[in-house]
């Protein structure tokens, strides 16, 4: 079992997906890369600490002349600068340089705010992913998106930096809370969506085995989700055109997230947009009202969300915190809607009644 992909940045190979069962190959994969006289800080956040820092740290140890770990409280609120900073702090204090390593273990918070770190620390410093969550390993981990909220502003200030090495252990996935596990399905969902018809129709096959974690299926599930990311941020690496399409549900989710408080998981508010903006590609007649219902019957087979309530918000709430996302494009909305269940398509011509009509759509 296992299996590996390569993703090239600018034309030349840059990195290795490693897919596995387990992280025995994990030394070895830093020593190919040349690692050894170096530095490395593992850096996780307290819930994967309590699991897995022990374990990656002794397994490090003995390819590094030095090794240590750096933990920050979980949770979406602490995905900012001020933790940067203290990254930052730990780092000089222990003399790191250019040449050292630095480890983000965990899910897509702790990968973002590690690559963030990387790429801004002396100007740069190499990193690898260790994903350990479902949304981290089939997306988030790949392709060299990094970054931290500002103020309540999500992924307002990033940077494009490629990891050395993406490294899944899939079995740590057994230790994730059922709904995290349920919420990590939706941006693997969303691929097939926007790209692969195929794919598509066997994550609505397998649906029961992957939320039992068949470890086969599991491996297949993902070596194929990013296989599918691989290819589109090798053709769009910093996002000036296709890969924009990776967004999908992504402009109603953010604002849906950021007004919850981030009480609802990314996962969760990204299946609500993708709920919304596919009422909205039905009503321009794109999609059908069949393929409507079988996307939101795929999400709810996830159990996923597909509307929302209990909340004191409103559908004009939501519409104001989109205009403020990062993916605004000279005063426009850039937003992505299906032409059927595996081709999508960028707009910037949606007008505020036609996203009230999808944001009111999962309204209950």
């Amino acid at each position: 079992m296992g299996k590996t992909l390569t993703v090239s940045y600018q034309g030349k190979p840059h990195y290795q997906i490693e897919i596995q069962q387990d992280f025995h190959l994990l030394p070895e994969k830093l020593q190919e890369l040349g690692y050894g006289t170096n530095k490395v800080c593992i850096i996780a956040d307290s819930n994967v600490a309590a699991l897995y820092l022990d374990q990656v740290k002794k397994l490090l140890e003995p390819v590094f002349s030095f090794t240590t770990t750096f933990a920050f409280e979980a949770g979406e609120s602490n995905k900012n600068t001020d933790t940067v900073g203290l990254v930052y702090k730990h780092l000089i204090e222990n003399q790191f340089d250019r040449k050292d390593l630095l480890v983000a273990l965990g899910g897509g918070v702790v990968g973002d705010l590690t690559g963030f770190a990387a790429a801004t620390y002396l100007r740069g410093i190499d990193f690898i992913q260790i994903p350990t969550s479902l949304l981290a390993q089939t997306d988030s981990s790949i392709g060299g998106k990094t970054g931290v909220d500002f103020q309540q502003y999500k992924n307002m200030v990033g940077a494009f930096y490629m990891p050395k090495l993406v490294y899944m252990n899939v079995s740590v996935l057994n230790t994730l809370p059922k709904r995290q596990f349920s919420a990590g399905t939706a941006e693997l969902i969303k691929h097939g969506f926007i790209k692969d018809p195929a794919y598509t129709q066997y994550i609505l096959k397998n649906s029961d085995k992957i939320m039992a974690q068949d470890p086969q299926i599991m491996e297949e599930m993902i070596y194929w989700s990013c296989q599918i990311k691989r290819d589109v941020v090798e053709r769009d690496p910093k996002e000036q055109g296709e890969r924009a399409l990776l967004n999908f549900g992504h402009t109603i989710g953010h604002a849906v997230e950021k007004l919850s408080d981030f009480t609802l998981f990314h996962g969760e508010c990204v299946a609500l947009g993708m709920a919304g903006a596919a009422y909205i590609a039905w009503q321009f007649g794109t999609l059908s009202k069949e393929e409507l219902e079988k996307l939101k019957s795929i999400l709810k087979s996830y159990e996923l969300p597909i509307t929302l309530s209990n909340f004191s918000f409103t559908a004009e709430d939501i519409l104001a915190a989109t205009k403020l996302d990062k993916k605004m494009e000279s005063g426009k909305i850039k937003f992505i809607l299906l032409k059927s269940l595996g081709e999508s398509y960028i707009t910037k011509e949606l007008t505020d009644e036609e996203i009230l009509a999808g944001i009111k759509s999962i309204l209950c």
